[in-house]
């Protein structure tokens, strides 16, 4: 296995990590969808003191992961044993906003969400709401 794969992510990794991982979820990485990361981590205060060399580390770490028959559960399980649990709605809205920025929803990313939602159990009525919130801020004329 990679030996990125085998040292703990930080938080911020991880948030880093959903937001790649729906990005790359519908094998076609759009500008908007990279430019919303870059966004995110140079101006959330969550990424505040994050290093934005590890961006490229925690990618690859992603692809590696993409390209193993069970890569995405190995993606989970480092999300959910490295991402404080108070973060996991954080992390659902950074997925959201990736995954809108392009103005369109793959199928594949649509599933992405869904097995986000699922892995982080969040409330469905409180992923409802942070879903509306992306589908706004994304809306144009």
């Amino acid at each position: 296995m990679n030996e990125t794969v085998t040292h703990p992510l930080s938080a911020q990794d991880c948030l880093v990590a959903v937001m790649i991982a729906v990005s790359a979820s519908d094998e076609r990485i759009q500008t908007a969808e990279l430019v919303k990361i870059e966004t995110a981590v140079n101006n959330l205060p969550i990424f505040g003191d994050y290093d934005e060399d590890r961006v490229n580390i925690v990618a690859q770490t992603v692809f590696d992961l993409f390209s193993d028959e069970d890569g995405l559960d190995a993606l989970f399980g480092l999300i959910r044993d490295n991402l404080p649990e108070r973060l996991f709605e954080t992390a659902y809205a950074l997925a959201c906003d990736v995954a809108a920025a392009d103005g369109t929803l793959a199928d594949s990313e649509l599933r992405l969400l869904e097995e986000i939602r699922y892995e982080l159990n969040l409330d469905r009525l409180h992923a409802a709401a942070i879903e509306r919130g992306a589908r706004a801020r994304h809306m144009s004329l």
